[in-house]
């Protein structure tokens, strides 16, 4: 965030877009999928098996069957309350409460992510040659050509 307000931030979480909240979904990874996929953290998506870490449900370990981005929000199968008339609900967990320990790939989008970010399951990374010039060829220098800077009504100039 750009301001260290705690009242803008607020402000700014409750009134973000939901392409944004959808930042504010990152889970941390279990050891064995940080190992393997080399990142810390990913949003959490439908799909997901995730492990509850915080809460009276702690160490619980369900599949994740609804994402509210409106109230930030995610619901986990298994993790349920029986309300007074006798029916179950599913209880909202937040995000961050969660670590995820199973990856739904179904998401084209989601794996070329992951691959952006070099979480490749152990992708071997190309040898670098090691070219070596002539010692009798000397090298020549080049001037990079200086561009004036464009100057604007407003500054004047300056």
């Amino acid at each position: 965030m750009k301001t260290i307000k705690p009242g803008k931030q607020r402000k700014r979480i409750h009134q973000a877009p939901l392409n944004e909240r959808y930042k504010r979904f990152s889970a941390p990874l279990s050891p064995k999928l940080k190992e393997k996929r080399n990142t810390n953290s990913v949003p959490v998506k439908t799909g997901d098996t995730v492990k509850i870490m915080r809460g009276d449900r702690k160490g619980f370990e369900g599949k994740v069957s609804r994402v509210d981005r409106k109230k930030y929000r995610i619901f986990v199968e298994g993790a349920t309350r029986e309300k007074v008339d006798g029916t179950t609900t599913l209880i909202p967990i937040h995000p961050s409460k969660v670590m995820i320990t199973h990856l739904n790939l179904d998401d084209k989008w989601r794996r070329k992510m992951l691959e952006r970010k070099g979480a490749v399951e152990k992708a071997e990374m190309p040898k670098e040659r090691i070219v070596e010039e002539p010692a009798g060829a000397p090298k020549k220098k080049t001037k990079k050509k200086r561009t004036p800077r464009k100057t604007t009504k407003k500054s004047g100039g300056t």
